[in-house]
């Protein structure tokens, strides 16, 4: 099946494979933070993940790692206020996506030009995200997630995960198309809140997500379900990543968000030559 989307009128054609490289505006995230955090640095790696392939790049002024140190929306927004639209004005052709689940800071990204929202909570931790997402009409990444910010990553097994998920993004869904957003992505939200079982069973059944009604987004760069069982750091686990981005891309997945820019792509072309 094949999807597009409207980003600002522009319609971004679904039908091979994007990669979303992450750019993290704090200097607590588990495995590069503070490195992007300035102005500068932020810009350079902006352009080497463009360089390198990104089509999309989604930035993040709050970490979500276990134990991260929780912000504000203000916070946010002072993260944000200058360099987002000194991204926009770089490198004014590349799709932005704003990774917050805020709708005074989603409102900020739409009136700076961001081009698709990202938001790990599904609407639960602002009751006025879905109706701001409504007003500025731009695509939604909706992920699944605990409900509750406390609860985000306190693990819960799941009997059937792929009834769960496919339950959650219904009764979502449904709440979204009320508020007329139609262009959504779908994130099962690896690495929140779930087992290690379940997460390897999400993998293996991708496919089944939604039912392909909506394009689906994998988010698994870098996560613990990868390295810690295997003794390793987030930063040794490339190899096995690309293995598992394979697998997902060959189950439907429509847009990868990673860490590893260049890698991701090469996995992307060996996917589309298969």
């Amino acid at each position: 099946m094949e999807y597009t989307l409207n980003c600002r009128g522009k319609l971004i054609d679904l039908s091979r494979p994007k990669i979303m490289g992450i750019l993290n505006l704090t200097p607590d995230s588990f495995s590069d933070g503070g490195r992007f955090n300035n102005a500068y640095d932020a810009v350079t790696h902006t352009a080497k993940m463009l360089e390198d392939g990104a089509e999309i790049i989604d930035i993040g002024a709050q970490s979500t790692r276990p134990r991260a140190e929780y912000l504000p929306a203000a916070e946010e927004l002072n993260r944000l206020r200058e360099l987002l639209p000194l991204l926009r004005r770089a490198f004014p052709e590349t799709l932005f996506s704003l990774d917050s689940f805020y709708s005074e800071v989603v409102r900020f990204g739409a009136d700076e030009g961001i081009d698709i929202i990202n938001d790990i909570s599904g609407g639960s931790y602002d009751p006025a995200m879905f109706r701001t997402v409504g007003e500025v009409a731009l695509p939604y990444i909706l992920m699944h997630v605990n409900v509750g910010y406390e609860q985000m990553h306190r693990q819960k097994s799941h009997d059937d995960i792929l009834l769960s998920l496919n339950r959650y993004f219904l009764e979502k869904i449904h709440e979204l198309h009320r508020m007329n957003v139609h262009d959504i992505i779908l994130d099962p939200g690896f690495g929140f809140g779930k087992t290690l079982e379940n997460q390897l069973q999400l993998i293996d059944e991708f496919q089944y997500l939604d039912f392909n009604k909506k394009p689906l987004l994998a988010g698994i760069s870098r996560k613990s379900f990868i390295y810690k069982p295997l003794g390793k750091g987030p930063l040794e686990v490339n190899a096995e990543t690309q293995k598992l981005h394979l697998r997902l891309l060959q189950k439907g997945a429509k847009i990868l968000r990673v860490h590893d820019v260049a890698e991701a792509v090469e996995t992307v072309k060996r996917f589309n030559t298969r």
